[in-house]
């Protein structure tokens, strides 16, 4: 009875702490759309990055918002998981404040705050990941976001309080400067810094993945 109970406490408040997947660049360092490199899972089956991002998204709220532009539609039709809602943005040229700008403009008045995640940080730490996000719903008008040693980064939490600085950022810099000011709380979240901004960044990150699959198969043997 006690499980039940907090299941469906964290079933009601995951509309008040939804979580944004931002997924509207598009790729010009890379070449082709990142959100839809393939990864082999530990189940043996292929998953796109974008895939991989909304699991992610899901150990922080079961409402996932893809925020998209360069590559719509293509990425919701080879996209397998599927979020609660995807949100276009027309002005995505313009860079990750258009993106988190649309973001917050699609959530509703009961929402106390949101996470933002990135579509290209495979390697993040599960569980590190979702005791950010129980830690930030404990204090929800506390911004929160990853550690990243100099500065704090995505994944991060934005409450509601952040908003109306959010949406006045321009230009493709993201909200780290604005959680730095507001004094963000910092924790670690390992993966952070693993991201994909070129094939070089890839084949790593490729190679890492399989090193783990293999090792989870060799420990379940």
């Amino acid at each position: 009875m006690r499980s039940e109970i907090i299941t469906a406490s964290r079933c009601d408040s995951d509309q008040e702490f939804p979580a944004l997947v931002l997924a509207a660049g598009a790729s010009s360092r890379f070449g082709r759309p990142k959100a839809l490199l393939t990864l082999r899972a530990q189940n043996g089956q292929s998953c796109t990055l974008l895939d991989r991002a909304i699991a992610q998204g899901r150990l922080l709220s079961r409402d996932v918002r893809v925020v998209c532009g360069a590559w719509y539609p293509l990425i919701r039709f080879r996209c397998r998981a599927q979020p609660s809602r995807w949100v276009p943005v027309a002005d995505w040229h313009e860079g990750m404040a258009a993106s988190l700008a649309a973001g917050v403009r699609s959530l509703g008045p009961r929402v106390k705050g949101v996470f933002v995640l990135v579509a290209d940080q495979p390697l993040l730490d599960t569980e590190a990941l979702g005791a950010f996000g129980e830690a930030a719903r404990c204090f929800p008008g506390q911004p929160a976001a990853a550690d990243y040693g100099r500065h704090p980064g995505v994944p991060a939490y934005l409450p509601r309080g952040l908003w109306s600085e959010v949406l006045a950022l321009e230009g493709d810099r993201g909200a780290g400067r604005l959680l730095a000011k507001a004094g963000a709380t910092r924790l670690n979240i390992p993966g952070v810094h693993d991201d994909i901004d070129t094939p070089e960044d890839w084949e790593r990150i490729r190679q890492a993945v399989s090193r783990k699959g293999l090792r989870a198969r060799q420990s379940q043997g």
